[in-house]
């Protein structure tokens, strides 16, 4: 019994120190990456996610839609939760909220018998990615990521074959095909738009 108490007593700061070290790396991760691309991860409002889906619903019932900077995977997991028929790519960079969505995305599968197969997350660039497959591009960026994505999306992809479904922030310089305004707390704006 000595022995177990022992070996408990050394262990256990071990533990702790290990666990908290493994923490704060986490920690600086995810802040440098969020230096580095001008943003944090940041989950879309609950509300924000039912109109994406229902957007996407009304475009079609098939394809392949691309989450560009798809953080914690929170909207993606939504969307192939309510959007059955969609090949859903999470892009994201940051390894952290990588690791995560593939985890959340596992468990709620697992909860809810949905296939792995409808969601795939990268670590890739949203601005190197080719999007050449995407029927529609989803996003949650920021106003200069969306300047970039817009421009980018110009040089890579056909006319009226991609739609293009913002959260919070317009494309500079677009017309959006539709607006709706979430009953959300902040009256969050989704912009839809044809390319």
């Amino acid at each position: 019994m000595n022995f177990m108490i022992n070996l408990i007593n050394v262990l256990y700061p071990i533990l702790s120190i290990t666990i908290v070290a493994i923490l704060l790396l986490a920690m600086i991760s995810i802040v440098y990456v969020s230096w580095r691309n001008g943003i944090s991860p940041m989950p879309a409002s609950a509300q924000a996610r039912h109109v994406v889906a229902n957007e996407v619903d009304r475009i079609s019932s098939t394809g392949t839609l691309v989450d560009a900077g798809s953080g914690f995977g929170t909207l993606a997991v939504h969307l192939a939760q309510h959007c059955p028929g969609w090949k859903i790519i999470g892009i994201e960079n940051s390894l952290i909220p990588l690791w995560l969505s593939r985890f959340y995305w596992r468990l709620m599968a697992a909860m809810k018998g949905a296939s792995l197969n409808s969601i795939t997350f990268c670590n890739e660039n949203l601005y190197t990615y080719s999007y050449a497959e995407a029927d529609i591009i989803v996003c949650y960026l920021y106003p200069g990521a969306m300047d970039q994505l817009g421009r980018m999306v110009c040089n890579r992809l056909t006319t009226g074959s991609t739609r293009i479904i913002s959260i919070c922030f317009a494309l500079p310089g677009w017309e959006p095909a539709r607006v709706i305004t979430c009953k959300d707390l902040y009256r969050t704006k989704v912009y839809v738009y044809d390319i």
